[in-house]
């Protein structure tokens, strides 16, 4: 099932009474999490856990009891792993023995993985499951104008559509500064808006020269970033560094055998990033890497020397180029 089924589902009377939720929109994840303690008016009842802290015989037993004060008993569980099979039937089995017993299951691994899991969320268990995909600009926009009047916020539709694409179409970190921004209490304008909510196009550079060198689609990504208002030279400049820190990689590991992003760089790398530098330089050749930084000076000169209207179109041709030799 996906987003819209399950919004029309929710209308009715009686809402699903466990449901499975996954997919590419952390957002709605949280959101439908929302929607359902508050529709049961289980802010003081719900038993939420995390997979680190999930213990079957603590849910079983949670789910068992009589609700305190005529409540609901809403279980949960938040998890990038999966509850095992035996443990999940469970689960399933005492949530349909009771009217006042709910389970949501936030499955947070891949949707890949999440795909063994629709087995258990069926009919036959009174169960469905629900698959999120990234929001389109006409849901987000819907969403953050229901935020907006919800908490009377004064923005018009350009306002907030520029608050969009400066978040780099982040609704959750635009739904938090529409909270921010209300405390104004007045109009909110684009001006505001440029003042006071900090871009994440320093993020976006670094998004764009990973998808450089992964070889994928940069045209949306460039777009989105001249859009809010990073300068061709910034782009240049973050590519330069980028390749210089692949050479540094490239010849320590070669010399060394192994990785320390202390001895290349000077200061610590988070691992994850550590090991994504160390797999980009081993696939380049040190030659490639040369041709690449080579290009990257010359198009330094002869982006200064271009006027600026035509600074847009070469930093593309530059970007480009380099897809070209890797």
């Amino acid at each position: 099932m996906y987003k819209r089924e399950f919004d029309n589902l929710l209308q009715s009377q009686n809402i699903p009474k466990a449901v499975l939720l996954y997919g590419e929109n952390a957002f709605f994840l949280d959101y439908y999490r929302d929607f359902y303690i508050k529709r049961l008016d289980a802010k003081e009842d719900a038993l939420i856990v995390s997979y680190e802290q999930f213990k079957f015989d603590q849910a079983y037993s949670y789910l068992s009891q009589n609700s305190l004060f005529g409540g609901v008993n809403l279980l949960i569980v938040r998890s990038d792993k999966k509850i095992p099979k035996k443990d999940l039937q469970a689960l399933l089995d005492i949530t349909n023995k009771s009217d006042i017993n709910y389970f949501i299951y936030i499955y947070e691994g891949s949707s890949k993985d999440a795909r063994s899991l629709q087995s258990s969320f069926t009919a036959k268990n009174s169960a469905i499951w629900v698959r999120f995909f990234e929001a389109n600009v006409r849901e987000a926009m819907e969403l953050l104008t229901q935020r907006s009047q919800e908490i009377g916020l004064k923005i018009d539709h350009y306002a907030l559509s520029h608050l969009f694409i400066l978040l780099n179409h982040n609704i959750a970190l635009a739904m938090n500064e529409l909270n921010k921004l209300a405390i104004l209490d007045r109009a909110v304008t684009t001006k505001d808006i440029d003042q006071l909510v900090y871009s994440t196009a320093p993020m976006q550079v670094e998004q764009l020269i990973l998808a450089l060198f992964k070889k994928e689609d940069i045209v949306s990504l460039l777009n989105r970033l001249l859009e809010l208002g990073e300068d061709e030279f910034s782009i240049l400049r973050a590519t330069q560094l980028f390749v210089n820190q692949l050479f540094l990689f490239n010849a320590y590991i070669k010399l060394h055998g192994s990785v320390d992003s202390m001895a290349i760089l000077g200061y610590r790398l988070p691992k994850p990033i550590e090991d994504q530098r160390a797999t980009i330089a081993l696939k380049i050749k040190s030659t490639t890497l040369l041709a690449i930084y080579e290009h990257l000076l010359s198009s330094e000169l002869e982006l200064k020397k271009a006027k600026a209207i035509d600074r847009e179109s070469l930093i593309f041709g530059v970007l480009i180029k380099i897809q070209s030799l890797i």
